[in-house]
């Protein structure tokens, strides 16, 4: 099986790669080995893709890399040519920047996926997993979203990942792709970039600086280790029903206070580094998904505590300072 990671250099593709390639830490558990024959990264190494990320399966004569941007046609059908499988990270993804200029996000989060979709069919690959977000579902008061619920994306990041979702699903009911699309909770782990709320928090923690903290603290999130991330992914791409959508989640809701509190913890800092900034715009109260249907179906539950996964991460952060020091300083 040739397998093509979009994205494959990022915080989850390059997770998902590892796992491919069965690294130690990165073969999943209760998931039977795909054992790809290839695998191919196709990542056009923007300010959140990192070569570094691959470091550990570099050597792997399996692995080739190709940079490149899934907005480029040309680009695009040269790396699909002869692969099985697409598993399509590739996509912008905060919603900070998204508030602050949309247009990068709908070109490489529609436009990107399109380029793909086409050239999947054009090769006859036999299955594209399209890693999507829980926040193409706007916001949720009370109790949890099915994958039938109706997309309300809020910010222009989730909206443009709403119109990549619903793009890959025609594909399927227009031309018979084998498409099937996942939509993930929030993210945590090693390697993530650190502009997102965990990564950004530690790292300024561990430096002795203050945390910025949105509004009330009080916005809900559910928080799902990339691994199991991955695992589900891997499931999806076995054994789920093509032109279906699956939930991956983490099953622990909390605050953006309770969070902090707990980051605060593990960094053995207190309240004081804590300095509430006004809220983003548009900024979604809850996000909740119901994943009773991956569970059912391929047997899918999260096995890291999010306890046990901030811990690890923290550890993590604390002694890979050579990966995320340079990001940061470039970042200023």
């Amino acid at each position: 099986m040739r397998i093509l990671v979009t994205g494959g250099a990022g915080f989850i593709g390059s997770e998902y790669v590892r796992m491919l390639l069965g690294v130690p830490g990165g073969t999943a558990e209760g998931v039977p080995a795909l054992e790809p024959t290839a695998v191919t990264v196709l990542d056009a190494l923007t300010y959140s893709g990192n070569l570094a990320n691959l470091d550990p399966v570099r050597d792997d004569p399996r692995l080739r890399f190709i940079h490149g941007d899934i907005r480029h046609p040309e680009t695009v059908e040269e790396a699909v040519a002869g692969h099985d499988v697409i598993v399509h990270f590739a996509a912008e993804s905060h919603v900070d920047r998204s508030i602050t200029g949309a247009a990068p996000f709908v070109t490489t989060n529609v436009l990107g996926t399109q380029t793909l979709l086409d050239a999947a069919l054009h090769h006859r690959v036999t299955r594209f997993v399209h890693v999507s977000t829980d926040e193409v579902y706007g916001s949720i008061d009370t109790g949890s979203w099915t994958e039938d619920w109706p997309l309300a994306p809020n910010s222009p990041y989730s909206a443009s990942k709403a119109g990549s979702d619903l793009l890959a699903l025609a594909y399927h009911r227009t031309h018979g792709l084998d498409v099937v699309v996942t939509r993930c909770s929030n993210n945590y782990g090693p390697y993530q970039y650190p502009e997102k709320l965990v990564p950004l928090f530690v790292t300024n923690l561990l430096d002795g600086h203050t945390v910025p903290l949105y509004g009330d603290g009080g916005n809900i999130r559910d928080w799902l280790h990339v691994h199991d991330h991955c695992r589900g992914i891997a499931l999806v791409q076995q054994k789920g029903r093509a032109g279906e959508v699956y939930h991956i989640g983490g099953g622990t809701e909390l605050t953006n206070s309770e969070l902090t509190g707990r980051l605060l913890d593990a960094c053995d800092a207190g309240w004081e580094r804590v300095v509430p900034v006004p809220d983003r715009k548009g900024h979604d109260r809850r996000y909740s998904l119901d994943i009773s249907k991956i569970n059912s179906e391929l047997g899918y539950a999260p096995s890291i505590t999010l306890d046990a996964g901030l811990s690890d991460t923290v550890h993590w952060y604390r002694d890979n300072r050579a990966w995320w020091e340079p990001l940061k300083a470039a970042a200023r």
